[in-house]
């Protein structure tokens, strides 16, 4: 039973490696039908700017067309980044690490989700990383209920001895 169990999400997983592997091959085939779209548009502009400019000037003009375009393009890309960098520029100081990476994934869910599915394709048979993860989900969960780790600027946790309170409440799971 365990064996048609493993072999049934073995099939469910070569399934999704197909489906991901059609579909980027989709997605590079239509970038190169928009790249040869483009490659068309500017030679018809060329072709139909000849007869009334000449060659050199119909090249030109394409040219200076497509810098324009690029140019606004990357101006208002960059705008756009550069409004958002400053929202957030007011508030990075307070932040931790941990909320940075949670903001992150908030923005960016669906990335976030396919590094997660790519990192634990590729690394599954390393037991560090088990151990690593599972750490991690604990704490997180902890967090979760209310229990917080103390601040970092806590000077105590650092100097307490081994027989203090907060040794032995976090060294229960250590046996």
């Amino acid at each position: 039973m365990l064996e048609s169990a493993q072999a049934k999400v073995q099939g469910a997983l070569r399934k999704a490696v197909a489906a991901i592997t059609a579909f980027m091959l989709g997605l590079i085939l239509l970038a190169a039908l928009l790249i040869t779209g483009f490659y068309l548009l500017v030679q018809a502009a060329i072709l139909g700017l000849q007869p009334h400019v000449g060659e050199a000037a119909a090249l030109a003009l394409v040219g200076l067309a497509c810098v324009l375009l690029l140019a606004g393009f990357f101006w208002r890309l960059a705008g756009a980044g550069a409004t958002a960098k400053s929202s957030r520029s007011g508030s990075a100081g307070s932040r931790s690490s941990l909320d940075g990476v949670r903001e992150l994934i908030r923005e960016n869910p669906l990335e976030a989700a396919l590094t997660a599915f790519a990192v634990g394709i590729a690394q599954q048979g390393d037991p560090r990383l088990k151990s690593l993860l599972m750490q991690g989900g604990m704490e997180l969960m902890k967090q979760g209920e209310g229990h917080s780790p103390p601040a970092p600027s806590d000077p105590e946790p650092a100097t307490s001895s081994a027989s203090g309170p907060a040794s032995q409440a976090s060294g229960s799971t250590r046996r």
